[in-house]
């Protein structure tokens, strides 16, 4: 079992900047990619970005360049600096982590971008 805990989102002006964090507790050493999704009203939930032990990341082709997604694995946490926000991200973010054949997801922060 993992547990996920969010922190960070709330609302910025296009442009500006908003930083998530995610605290990760339970069998984090089993722990390999983490990283984030996000759902819009009226849409599927999407991959954000992720990142494994390693430090390898990954971003969805509209994020890149402006997201940047990091991890302290000696704190179990992952990051997720937002820059350039854009309306079109707002958005619920979810942080998860796959143990074995389970998906393991966070309470979710709301990220809101006026214009």
């Amino acid at each position: 079992q993992v547990q996920l805990v969010e922190s960070g989102g709330g609302l910025v002006q296009a442009g500006g900047s908003l930083k998530l964090s995610c605290a990760a507790s339970g069998r984090i050493f089993s722990i390999d990619a983490m990283g984030w999704y996000r759902q819009a009203p009226g849409k599927q939930r999407e991959l954000v970005a992720s990142i494994t032990r390693d430090g390898n990341t990954n971003y969805e082709d509209s994020v890149k360049g402006r997201f940047t997604i990091s991890r302290d694995n000696a704190k179990s946490l992952v990051y997720l600096q937002m820059n350039s926000l854009k309306p079109e991200d707002t958005a619920v973010y979810y942080c998860y982590t796959n143990l074995g054949l389970s998906t393991y997801w966070g309470q979710g922060a709301q990220v809101t971008v006026s214009s």
